[in-house]
């Protein structure tokens, strides 16, 4: 399968919060197509998706933009591209634009009502100033790549790195640390390594 695990959303319970609502994961791919998993009776055999589409929900008959950016901006902003800004397409290096402000994000939301969020993955909605990135948009912590398209071992766009963990911490100071130590590593295995993490700490 050539999809690109795009955003991991990790939604949790607060700790000190009744059980009463759901964990939520929610994963983002891109460029997989229709019949690319194995519960599709496909050739691909995807048995850890198979089992979450199982005990799970699995959304159809829902439709994403052609591109990217405007699919991420409309899954965290709930509004059509043509409403929250994205209609003109993908953000690309040193674009003065992004999700706007004014919109109420699904990380946002999802904290408000007590969960805990974790972003995992391509941001790819805007990163003009620090207020559109994710952990300014309602991600208590965010692991991945604020642009699109960069080498999977070596985390650059435009010959920069973007493989970013960015969070809060103890003073409610962002940090947002640019992790070239992790060079060389492919990046799948370190989604991998920090939503297995991020889940089990919740």
């Amino acid at each position: 399968m050539l999809a690109l695990l795009a955003v991991l959303l990790v939604a949790c319970q607060a700790a000190d919060k009744l059980p009463n609502k759901p964990n939520i994961v929610f994963i983002l791919a891109d460029d997989m197509g229709y019949q690319d998993v194995g519960f599709r009776d496909s050739d691909v055999i995807t048995p850890n998706l198979d089992r979450l589409a199982t005990e799970g929900v699995i959304l159809e008959n829902h439709y994403v933009m052609p591109q990217c950016s405007p699919t991420r901006a409309s899954l965290l902003s709930g509004r059509h591209a043509i409403r929250n800004g994205f209609w003109i397409g993908n953000i690309k290096p040193n674009e003065e634009w992004g999700l706007r402000l004014n919109e109420t994000t699904l990380p946002e939301m999802l904290r408000r009502n007590g969960y805990a969020t974790h972003g995992i993955g391509k941001w790819h909605a805007g990163m003009y100033t620090w207020n559109h990135t994710p952990a300014k948009r309602g991600f208590d912590t965010f692991f991945g790549l604020y642009l699109g398209a960069q080498g999977y071992f070596s985390h650059k766009r435009s010959g920069n790195s973007d493989l970013r963990d960015d969070y809060h911490d103890e003073n409610g100071k962002f940090v947002d640390d640019v992790r070239l130590d992790l060079n060389g590593k492919y990046s799948t295995y370190l989604y991998t390594e920090r939503a297995i993490k991020q889940i089990e700490d919740h």
